[in-house]
């Protein structure tokens, strides 16, 4: 009897083409309003730059990171996220690798974030800067109440 223990095999995309919202559920986990599937998909395919990782058994996007960018001179990366029960696996990092090599030729790549993970984006080379924001809740596409 063979033991069903094996690591999931994981694919890595650079590009949100063929995925369908059903890939999507389970992300924006402690968002105070969650985008829905469909709104998760829309913000794939309209980020300048994406990479995603799918579970090839389950045929589920289990993580993803997207960067908006002039394409010339900066890149701002807006969202990381690796599903809870994928987390730890190295995931976040492999799709945060193939980002920043798809950036590279840039001259900034910024990110804003919770003093928590800063030093999770320093493995990466990243240092520590000051930002400002503006949150509006209310406006998030199919925002679902949430955690």
């Amino acid at each position: 009897m063979a033991c069903r223990d094996a690591s999931p095999v994981i694919e890595y995309r650079e590009t949100a083409e063929g995925l369908e919202a059903r890939q999507l559920a389970g992300f924006f986990v402690d968002w105070l309003r969650q985008p829905t599937p469909e709104a998760h998909l829309d913000i794939l395919h309209r980020s300048a730059n994406v990479v995603v990782a799918i579970d090839q058994e389950s045929d589920r996007v289990v993580g993803f990171v997207t960067a908006i960018s002039d394409g010339v001179l900066s890149a701002y990366i807006s969202l990381l996220e690796v599903l809870p029960e994928y987390q730890g696996r190295g995931i976040g990092s492999e799709v945060m690798r193939r980002l920043l090599k798809q950036l590279e030729g840039l001259y900034m790549v910024d990110t804003l974030c919770d003093v928590d993970v800063q030093a999770y984006y320093a493995r990466f080379g990243m240092r520590r800067a000051t930002g400002m924001r503006i949150r509006r809740y209310d406006r998030i596409p199919g925002g679902e109440t949430g955690g």
